[in-house]
C-alpha cells in the first residue's frame, strides 16, 4: 500500500511507497537479545562472595572449567551445588582428574574466609591430581 497523488497515475511504475521495511531492525534486536541471554548467565554467579583484590592479568575462559566457590564460613560448593564434606569434593576431583585434556580448577574464595577451608580445597586437588589451578580475585 502506498501514497497516491493526484497528478500520478493509477498504475504508475513510479509511485511512492509509505511502508517501512522493519526485517532488519527486528534481526538485529534478536541477534542483541541471544548475545545477552547467552553471557548474562556467565556474568552472574548465584553465591555471593567478596573475592580478594589482586593485580591480575585476564586469562581465557574455557568453557570446561570448574569453579569451586569457599564462602565467609568455609562452605566448600562445586559451581552452585553444596558439598557436604571433603570426601565427596576429594570424589569429584578424582574423576575430574581422570579427564582427558584436564579442565583447569578455579577457586573462587571469600577474602573473610577461613584458611583452612582454602587450604582443604587445594590439598584435596593436590590429592586428586589435578594439574591446574586457578585462584579467581577482583582487579583493584
Amino acid at each position: 500500500m502506498g501514497i497516491r497523488f493526484p497528478h500520478q497515475a493509477p498504475e504508475s511504475d513510479d509511485a511512492l511507497l509509505a511502508t517501512i521495511n522493519t526485517t532488519p531492525l527486528v534481526d538485529v534486536m534478536l541477534v542483541l537479545l541471544i548475545i545477552f541471554l547467552i553471557t548474562i548467565p556467565v556474568v552472574n554467579s548465584s553465591i555471593a562472595v567478596a573475592l580478594p583484590r589482586e593485580q591480575i592479568q585476564p586469562a581465557q575462559e574455557q568453557p570446561g572449567n570448574v569453579i569451586l566457590t569457599v564462602d565467609a564460613r568455609g562452605a566448600v560448593y562445586w559451581f552452585d551445588t553444596p558439598l557436604a564434606d571433603v570426601q565427596v569434593l576429594q570424589e569429584r576431583l578424582g574423576r575430574l582428574a581422570q579427564q582427558q585434556p584436564q579442565p583447569e580448577l578455579h577457586i573462587r574464595a571469600d577474602a573473610r574466609a577461613d584458611y583452612e577451608a582454602i587450604g582443604q580445597v587445594v590439598y584435596a586437588a593436590q590429592r586428586a591430581g589435578i594439574a591446574r589451578i586457578g585462584f579467581l580475585t577482583q582487579p583493584r
